[in-house]
């Protein structure tokens, strides 16, 4: 079809309102209307959609636009039908959630040539009614918008997506355009050959977004901080991502009681509340959407300003596409991820029992968000280099690895030692096997290879395992070392390597970041948040909590953390709490630890504040979900009936770590909760003894982690929960 570049320069000034073009929508549109097949690859917010509405829009016939959610659809067949006014049957979406004489219209007007865009999701195509309608009309092209779920390396796989070639061979032939915002080199392959489109042409933008900001913290109290952080981006819209729907509903709830207006999303809501709440948001009746990955695909929310993730996503495809939500207008948006290794722990359960070949891909995808989560380089160039693009600047200025660099120190005989150990190897091995090599740690696969036997096992020992993961890291990202995605990630010598191998040069590297279990690894943020407070952080107060609970330590004959740990009395100096229920909004003070060691703390507070003329902020007090559990009843109930706790979790639908972590959380609250029942039963005398004694005169804190490595491998993480549970209950509240 012939139409030249002012024809499709005058139409995006009729239907869009746009004078000219961005980046590469101009050649994609010709490659298109030209009769060829395209493949985009463009970041969220570059302007995707425009590629195939407006070609649909001057084409001859109805663009087939195969999209995997109902609420995109509708976002842009709205769209679609305001540019194009008094004429509601230009574009349709054709799907399950629509009503009979909604469906006859669709097919009235695709019938009658009136509609130019039809938006139908890939289930709905597999239809036999659908397949035979669509042979009866002129097709212009066919558009698969988030092409990426064809690959099951891509984040969001979709096995019905992997269908649509055979069925467009049955409807008939035309043009395809295969968009997506993102794709490794890999799953870019997988994609085009699963589509019969290897001759297509690619356009590929840069995955650079200038105006985001990167960072990822320490999960440790991260529903205090993000209520913090909120609070001080005042009307400003958000999204808060998690990964179940039972923590979206949790969250969504926190917010409100502490006024901010926020809605949940996820798959469990019916389809009109899903509606209602994305429209809420779209039209500004709330600041936040508190939402799982359901949340977001294709939502053209250009003013999103942060986007949070309170669980860490399960690829860097997932992170990048929804962080990649902020900002769409070119202005601010701020990227924070919420980290621990307990979370990856959680996500590597839930892949349990999928066949092997998809737990294999899981599992390596989520160790690069977990490379990607401690790495301290540049967060810009991280994200780049894995969707094969280069950044070229040593710092972005605009993440937190940047802002807050790490030393660095030169890595040439680390990373010769890493070359030559792939290089001594008669086969390929992750990353992970090959830092246990250099570290000296044994597992069962390095002994089955008998790789503790060889002369560089243990070369490196100086280092731990993840020094040697760092260093590897940082070759792939210099080309040194590359990785093979198709056999899950193996490890290999590039040209540049060897070059390096033989002439080696100095190589300025740094080390990963720690995040250990229970630190609040981020000092800006207490910083930010004591200034937006007018006061806070004290650290002369601070100084005095500790010598006064050191004394009271050694009158009561207890640990110091017992009586108050240390995040606890950090934050008596930001809050300044003169009465007990002041003291109760401090972290891990509950009503019985407030009333048993409280006075003391108080009258301390009340006479340094009263001294010093301290201005007391009384503007940011969390406060929790009242009924945050019609479990939290339940289960006092059920404990005081001594029923089996397997039998209060069946009762609830939890598992026992869910209930056990109800079950801390009702303890830290300051009630007390008599187990010993359960105890008896399901713990030996010894056992319990040994872990109560641990806790009574060596533990430092109440860390679950600290505890197992000091007791060992032969006591069970339950049986210490339960032992705490105890302890805190009979001594600390």
């Amino acid at each position: 079809m012939d139409i030249d570049s002012s024809t499709l320069h005058a139409r995006l000034k009729e239907f869009f309102g746009f004078d000219s073009f961005k980046g590469d929508q101009e050649q994609i549109i010709t490659e298109l209307v030209s009769g060829h097949n395209a493949f985009v690859l463009m970041p969220t917010g570059g302007g995707k959609s425009l590629c195939y509405q407006l070609p649909a829009l001057v084409m001859e016939g109805t663009a087939i636009v195969i999209s995997p959610l109902i609420s995109l659809m509708k976002n842009q067949v709205d769209a679609i039908r305001g540019f194009v006014s008094g004429n509601d049957g230009i574009a349709h979406f054709l799907n399950s959630s629509l009503p009979k004489s909604q469906i006859n219209e669709v097919h009235s007007d695709l019938l009658s040539g009136v509609t130019k865009l039809l938006y139908v999701a890939p289930e709905s195509l597999t239809k036999a009614e659908n397949i035979a309608l669509l042979k009866e009309i002129r097709i212009s092209f066919y558009a698969i918008d988030e092409a990426h779920c064809i690959s099951e390396w891509g984040h969001d796989f979709r096995p019905e997506y992997r269908r649509i070639r055979a069925i467009i061979d049955d409807i008939g032939p035309a043009p395809i355009i295969a968009l997506t915002a993102t794709a490794t080199p890999k799953v870019q392959n997988d994609i085009q050959k699963n589509l019969g489109m290897m001759d297509a042409k690619v356009f590929r933008s840069s995955f650079n977004r200038p105006n985001l900001y990167y960072e990822i913290k320490e999960k440790t109290d991260a529903k205090r901080d993000i209520i913090k952080f909120i609070k001080q981006h005042p009307g400003k819209s958000g999204i808060i991502y998690c990964l179940s729907r039972k923590k979206v509903e949790e969250l969504a709830g926190l917010l409100n009681v502490n006024g901010i207006k926020a809605l949940p999303y996820h798959a469990g809501l019916d389809a009109r509340t899903r509606a209602e709440n994305q429209d809420k948001f779209l039209m500004e009746e709330v600041d936040v959407v508190v939402a799982t990955i359901a949340f977001g695909m294709g939502i053209d929310k250009p003013d999103v300003r942060y986007v949070i993730h309170y669980d860490i996503p399960k690829s860097i495809e997932g992170y990048y596409q929804e962080t990649g939500r902020a900002g769409r207008d070119g202005k601010e948006g701020i990227c924070i991820t919420y980290y621990s290794y307990k979370d990856i722990v959680k996500l590597e359960k839930f892949m349990q029992g999928k066949p092997v070949a998809e737990q294999e891909i899981g599992r390596q995808l989520l160790m690069e968000t977990v490379a990607y989560a401690e790495s301290s380089q540049c967060r810009r160039k991280l994200l780049l280099n894995y969707f094969g693009e280069d950044y070229a600047p040593d710092n972005c200025g605009a993440c937190d690895n940047c802002l807050h660099p790490k030393k660095q120190f030169d890595g040439k005989e680390d990373m010769r030692l890493v070359i030559e150990l792939v290089l001594s190897l008669p086969e390929h091995f992750k990353i992970e096997h090959l830092a246990n090599i250099l570290a000296g740690e044994t597992n069962a696969l390095i002994k089955s290879y008998r790789h503790d036997e060889i002369e560089l096992f243990g070369a490196g020992k100086d280092h731990p395992f993840k020094f040697w993961c760092a260093v590897m890291h940082q070759g792939l990202i210099l080309h040194l070392l590359d990785k093979e995605i198709e056999s899950y990630g193996l490890i290999n010598v590039t040209e540049k390597g060897m070059e390096f191998y033989e002439h080696p040069y100095s190589l300025m590297l740094k080390e990963d970041r720690e995040f250990a279990e229970g630190d609040d690894d981020d000092e800006d943020v207490q910083a930010i948040a004591a200034a937006a407070k007018g006061g806070g952080g004290d650290p002369v107060l601070l100084a005095m909590l500790k010598d006064l609970r050191k004394d009271m330590s050694r009158k009561l004959r207890l640990q110091p953390w017992i009586i108050f740990s240390d995040v606890s009395l950090e934050d008596m100096t930001i809050l300044y709490p003169v009465t007990y229920d002041e003291l109760k909004n401090c972290q891990g003070v509950g009503d019985g630890k407030a009333r048993k060691f409280g006075k003391e703390f108080i009258s301390l507070i009340s006479k340094y504040v009263s001294e010093n003329d301290i201005v007391r902020p009384d503007d940011f007090v969390v406060k929790s979900v009242v009924n945050k559990s019609a479990n939290k009843v339940y289960i006092i109930q059920s404990v005081d009936r001594k029923l089996p706790l397997e039998d209060i979790a069946d009762a609830k639908g939890l598992d026992m770590d869910e209930l056990l972590e109800e079950i801390e959380a009702i303890v830290y609250s300051g009630t007390r909760l008599d187990i010993d029942y359960y105890i008896e039963q399901n713990v030996d005398d010894d056992v319990v003894e040994d872990i109560y004694d641990y806790f009574r005169n060596d533990a430092e804190s109440d860390s679950l982690e600290d505890a197992l490595k000091e007791l060992g491998p032969d006591y069970d993480e339950t049986e210490v929960r339960l032992v705490r549970i105890k302890f805190l209950c009979e001594v600390a509240n």
